[in-house]
């Protein structure tokens, strides 16, 4: 399929035309979310082939935040496929092991987030040929790395930074001519509330099925 067949419409809704690379890289995206909530390795390369095709959609929407976005996408979904192979192999079990984020961590994430979005934000004012609506534009594109940066660390804190995310994506898609975009992040919404309970209820029972030493050594005296 060329290009131009990529980001012909697919169909129109709400008096704005749906491009077919706008569609088929949110619905891969979509799943890639689904199979994360599921502790699933396949997140990673179904991440990756949305990122090449979203590459296309956000291009032809002039969003040059967009495009950064994605070609930042298909990079971390390299090494977070990577990170997972590893964990699973470390675990034993065939599962990623997921845990809370030290208080260190956190604030590496949200000291990142913040800098990189004040960084990004002034490169796309200075150049707006990069994008039409620089900061929403720069909030997304960091706050998807660090979302994807935590995932692939399988740290709970991932599921709170893609709401985040979401919070601004729903609007900027839709006034961004990209309805379809619009209407998968509202369903992301959704799905990154059911995965944050579901990920949160696994630590809990990672936690309550830890051994207790101390009790362990008493009881044997």
């Amino acid at each position: 399929m060329s290009l131009d067949q990529l980001n012909a419409t697919a169909f129109e809704v709400f008096d704005q035309r749906v491009m077919w690379s706008d569609m088929v890289g949110n619905l891969a995206g979509l799943a890639a979310l689904a199979l994360g909530w599921r502790r699933s390795i396949l997140t990673w390369p179904v991440q990756l082939l949305s990122g090449l095709i979203l590459v296309a959609a956000y291009g032809a929407a002039d969003l040059g935040g967009g495009v950064g976005k994605q070609l930042l996408v298909i990079t971390v979904a390299l090494w977070g496929w990577r990170q997972w192979r590893i964990g699973r192999r470390d675990t034993g079990d065939g599962q990623i092991s997921v845990r809370f984020a030290t208080w260190r961590e956190r604030g590496a994430l949200l000291a990142g987030a913040a800098v990189g979005t004040l960084l990004v934000g002034g490169l796309f004012t200075a150049f707006p040929e990069l994008s039409w609506n620089p900061w929403p534009d720069a909030y997304i594109f960091v706050g998807t790395l660090v979302a994807m940066v935590a995932q692939a660390r399988g740290l709970v804190e991932f599921w709170f930074a893609w709401l985040l995310v979401d919070l601004v994506g729903v609007p900027l898609a839709f006034s961004s001519g990209l309805p379809f975009s619009g209407l998968v992040y509202v369903v992301y919404l959704f799905l990154v509330i059911w995965g944050m309970r579901d990920w949160w209820r696994r630590t809990r029972e990672r936690q309550e099925t830890r051994p207790v030493v101390g009790t362990l050594e008493g009881a044997s005296v």
